[in-house]
């Protein structure tokens, strides 16, 4: 490899090896290559940045940030999963509760339930304020009893046949407006996001009866205002072939990697393998137990491309994330800039 080629894997990919990574530091900035100019030039930024949505369903989306350097793509990580704010239960009063729940405990499992609620349409309550309002807070109610079926066969031990109402999921939360929230919100499904989340069990007799107060917050504060179950990423996989690999070598290869990295061609009745899809692979490194195949196969992650995966809670879909993290980032560099021109006139 020619020196402005070893330049060039340093500057824009990072390689693994047998016993290390290579490559790891962001490296180009103004006036480290001979020869590279590499001050910051909007017009270069714009044309080599992108962003391409790989596939998006009802809660998960996944989709590649390209041109961007490593801080970048880490705070918008950082934002997804503690600066993009959320409604959840702050405050839960009890007015009976006689299930083998503690109230601490039932108080906390109810916070962690996600409300499906837009926090875009709420705003934050202001600290040392009592009472909620219409603008500021959600009321929901759980108020359910435990009593035994009476239509039960008597032979039965199945708890399902025996009880009315001994399991308490969230689906036996409901909402009850504030103020004229009734009217503001005619045709707002707001509940849990989901049904089936068990609460508590129950048996005869036994009751829960409690008032809920939701806000809106961010997961910096606590981790039950976070709208996502996970937001990550990872630098796009680079799989080189040094040379032809061919015969019970290329099946062997195959085995080293994650299905569908490698496929084996029959090129003229010799087995032959290639790479398929580099992005599938999870580099389990499994090549390097290999003493024949280790050097002939380089293998590297792209450095300014980055694969996101972002999975929602269900509170807002993963698109409208993305979108409010760009929002909070966009505010955190106008208020960067500010602070920057404010101690310029200082």
């Amino acid at each position: 490899m020619t020196a402005r080629g070893s330049v060039e894997e340093m500057r824009s990919r990072v390689i693994l090896g047998e016993f290390g990574v290579r490559n790891v530091h962001t490296t180009d900035f103004p006036g480290n290559y001979p020869g590279y100019d590499d001050a910051w030039d909007q017009a270069k930024f714009e044309k080599n940045f992108r962003v391409d949505v790989i596939h998006m369903d009802e809660n998960t989306l996944e989709f590649d940030m390209v041109g961007i350097d490593a801080a970048i793509a880490n705070a918008f990580r950082r934002i997804l999963l503690a600066e993009v704010p959320t409604m959840a239960v702050e405050k839960v009063f009890v007015y009976n509760n006689t299930s083998i729940v503690q109230d601490e405990i039932l108080a906390h499992r109810l916070g962690l339930i996600p409300i499906r609620a837009d926090p875009r349409l709420f705003e934050y309550k202001n600290q040392g304020d009592e009472e909620g309002t219409e603008i500021d807070t959600l009321q929901f109610q759980l108020k359910i009893k435990c009593s035994r079926n009476p239509h039960s066969a008597k032979e039965s031990s199945d708890p399902n046949e025996l009880y009315i109402n001994h399991k308490v999921y969230s689906k036996h939360i409901t909402w009850v407006p504030l103020g004229n929230q009734a009217d503001l919100f005619p045709d707002a499904d707001l509940r849990p996001v989901h049904d089936d989340i068990l609460i508590a069990q129950l048996r005869p007799g036994q009751e829960i009866d409690v008032l809920m107060h939701c806000v809106k917050g961010i997961g910096k504060d606590h981790a039950k205002f976070s709208p996502v179950a996970t937001a990550s990423y990872r630098l796009l996989p680079d799989i080189t072939l040094l040379q032809p690999i061919e015969g019970e070598a290329a099946e062997t290869l195959k085995k080293c990697f994650s299905p569908g990295v490698i496929e084996i061609q029959n090129i003229k009745g010799k087995k032959v393998a290639r790479v398929a899809n580099a992005r599938m692979d999870t580099f389990s490194r499994e090549i390097f137990r290999h003493d024949d195949l280790k050097n002939l196969v380089r293998l590297a992650r792209v450095r300014d491309h980055y694969i996101f995966s972002v999975e929602s809670t269900g509170v807002l879909p993963p698109d409208v994330l993305v979108s409010e993290a760009i929002k909070v980032l966009i505010g955190k560099c106008r208020r960067f800039l500010d602070e920057l021109d404010s101690n310029h006139m200082d």
